[in-house]
């Protein structure tokens, strides 16, 4: 079971990352926090001191064609903020 889907890299997320050393994932929904420690701890080894999850629900989108007006939905993740030691530091760049 892979885990760590991809990091989140937004303008908000590399504030964060830059000020707080937190960074943020996108998981398996099944995860659990322990789960996605080891893998933080066991892909970037680095040293994981707590880790916030959060399932974010699929908005419903509408888009109007010629046909008429589409229905769909976006899909649900999870989504893991990781607290990671002061001395430590992912480098999410080098691994893309």
């Amino acid at each position: 079971m892979n885990i760590l889907i991809k990091p989140i890299i937004s303008e908000k997320m590399q504030a964060v990352s830059e000020k707080y050393n937190r960074y943020g994932f996108i998981v398996d929904r099944k995860a659990t926090k322990s789960q996605i420690k080891h893998a933080i701890e066991e892909v970037y080894g680095v040293r994981v001191d707590r880790i916030n999850t959060l399932v974010q629900r699929g908005k419903a989108t509408i888009r109007h064609t010629k046909a008429g007006a589409i229905r769909g939905q976006k899909n649900t993740v999870k989504k893991a903020i990781v607290f990671v030691n002061k001395e430590d530091k992912i480098d999410i760049f080098s691994s893309i």
